[in-house]
């Protein structure tokens, strides 16, 4: 990498002035490269260049690449490529050769200039800068316009994942954006910027019933959950092997005991549930009834299922009780 020169009289010989093939050094740039002077130099058509002192005393530039080479290889005189379309890549000059490989500077559709060889230009292997390119496994795929569910890819980000795939904002058809791993697209394992999942959320909250702060339907449906270590809702075992009860109605949490039994713990939960939640939807389903035979008493007496625990029992007022 090219980096200041201290001491640039030193004794080294100064270049400026000279010819060296169709190159005529300008000046000294005050840079260096592996220790030799980087010098400005303008060829005889009118372009600049720069080389370093050791290019230029062993021939290995003696123009700005106007001037088509010979193939090492084969012989034969490099394609000109100025000009020319590959991809998102327009050719502008050529460059110096890269480990014996035709290259060429070329500046892509987002303003970036890249340096590219020319087998890999018509090969089809490089079409952009990188702006354009997304590796996938071994392939190069560009995602740029294609749709994934709701997801339209718009472009590569800098971010990579940690398994180094790379970030592509996505533009959603709610409107929104994300940025998705391109290996998630294109495995179809994100198809919305989310918007679906909330959309779900509302639809599902839209069809649970909240009466005087409870949901109507979880309490129907119920089941035996296996979160803690008894296996019985709301019945947790202690470290001294005792089981302590719990019920949880309205936004409240009961505390209905300890128990040695595990059996007995299970029956006191029973019980709650029968008194609490049983009976809230028993007393639901019945104002229900009348409240559809007098929309006026409906209106004049909403439902109300008030609890108040006291001295180890639950003590409830009912509209309907």
């Amino acid at each position: 990498m090219a980096e200041k020169m201290k001491g640039q009289s030193g004794g080294k010989k100064d270049l400026t002035g000279k010819r060296f093939g169709k190159l005529t050094v300008i000046e000294n740039t005050g840079m260096t490269e592996q220790k030799y002077r980087i010098w400005r130099c303008r060829c005889d058509c009118g372009g600049e260049i720069m080389a370093s002192t050791k290019q230029l005393k062993s021939g290995v530039i003696r123009d700005c690449g106007c001037v088509p080479k010979t193939n090492a290889r084969n012989g034969r005189v490099a394609e000109d490529l100025t000009g020319k379309v590959y991809g998102y890549l327009t050719v502008l000059k050529r460059v110096e050769n890269k480990n014996g490989r035709t290259c060429w500077l070329c500046r892509c559709e987002c303003g970036k200039e890249k340096e590219v060889m020319a087998r890999d230009l018509k090969a089809g292997k490089v079409k952009s800068c990188g702006c354009h390119t997304y590796d996938y496994g071994h392939n190069r795929i560009d995602l740029t316009g294609q749709r994934f569910g709701r997801l339209t890819a718009l472009r590569p980000t800098e971010r990579r994942d940690r398994k180094g795939s790379v970030y592509w904002m996505c533009r959603c058809d709610c409107g929104g954006q994300a940025e998705i791993p391109g290996d998630r697209l294109v495995q179809g394992n994100v198809l919305n910027c989310g918007c679906l999942k909330s959309e779900n959320q509302k639809e599902i909250a839209g069809r649970l019933h909240r009466i005087d702060g409870t949901c109507l339907e979880i309490l129907e449906k119920r089941k035996y959950r296996r979160d803690n270590k008894s296996g019985f809702r709301g019945v947790f075992r202690m470290k001294n092997g005792h089981y302590r009860v719990y019920i949880g109605f309205k936004g409240k949490r009961y505390n209905l005991g300890t128990y040695s039994d595990y059996e007995e713990a299970v029956d006191i939960r029973l019980q709650a549930e029968k008194e609490l939640h049983e009976r809230f939807v028993t007393s639901y389903y019945k104002w229900k009834e009348l409240e559809k035979k007098d929309p006026l008493w409906g209106e004049k007496h909403p439902f109300v299922f008030d609890v108040r625990w006291e001295n180890g029992c639950f003590y409830v007022n009912s509209t309907v009780d």
